[in-house]
């Protein structure tokens, strides 16, 4: 990994361990949106990055993102948050900032695990058999299922957001960040037709995406330099139950 500044500050408040994924989207857009200095540390998971013994000491499941805060609230030790869930809570917790009232506490719990646990998760397999699976094996059953658990997981949410304009409450906040770094891909995971059977997400990703925070947080995939091909250095490192047989 490498320190790269991305910061109007000389010490930055918060160091972001990062990739270019939907999960990766999300922080980049908190963090933008809420004006909080920062710098990224590019973790390359095709390389392995992930893997390295620094990075664990920060995300024990070698997954992507996660942070260290050197100015936690209070004065405290700086403290290290791990899953993208996580990170949006923590942060939004920490400044104040999109964060739905108090007295919606529980829906906002319970959207943002929601997708956390399951738009997030269903929509990485439905990407792995559709896109990534070896083509010699027959992924029929598993491709199938993920793609209907992905496309549900979608209904609901449309059907939550017919007739709001956001997740929870009348505001912007961080459920709605996170819904956004996965939906703004469903065209990837579930067919290019796909946003024509969920306009009320499509509507509100086309919202999300004209802030001015969005297009710098997606612009940051251009100031690194990350392995784009999908070799088997690649496979090996992003895919280890390819190599290890468990049962």
């Amino acid at each position: 990994m490498h320190d790269v500044p991305f910061s109007r500050r000389i010490m930055p408040m918060i160091d972001l361990h990062y990739w270019t994924t939907p999960n990766g989207h999300k922080i980049t857009m908190f963090l933008e949106e809420a004006d909080l200095p920062y710098r990224i540390f590019p973790v390359n998971i095709g390389k392995g990055d992930q893997f390295n013994p620094e990075f664990l000491q920060i995300a024990p499941n070698n997954r992507i993102p996660a942070i260290l805060d050197h100015e936690p609230k209070g004065g405290a030790k700086p403290i290290s948050i791990f899953e993208s869930g996580a990170i949006l809570l923590y942060l939004a917790e920490k400044t104040g900032k999109f964060l739905p009232a108090a007295s919606l506490r529980g829906e906002t719990l319970s959207w943002l695990m929601f997708i956390a646990t399951g738009v997030g998760p269903y929509s990485g397999q439905a990407v792995h058999f559709k896109h990534f699976a070896p083509k010699d094996q027959n992924h029929d059953y598993a491709n199938n299922r993920y793609q209907y658990e992905t496309d549900r997981h979608y209904k609901i949410l449309d059907g939550h957001l017919k007739g709001r304009r956001y997740m929870v409450g009348d505001s912007y906040s961080i459920v709605d960040m996170a819904l956004w770094g996965w939906a703004r891909m469903v065209p990837f995971k579930l067919g290019d037709d796909a946003f024509a059977r969920y306009p009320n997400v499509k509507r509100l990703v086309d919202e999300i995406s004209a802030r001015p925070a969005a297009a710098r947080a997606i612009a940051l995939k251009d100031k690194f330099t990350f392995k784009a091909e999908m070799d088997d250095e690649a496979r090996s490192n992003m895919f280890k139950h390819m190599t290890t047989k468990v049962a």
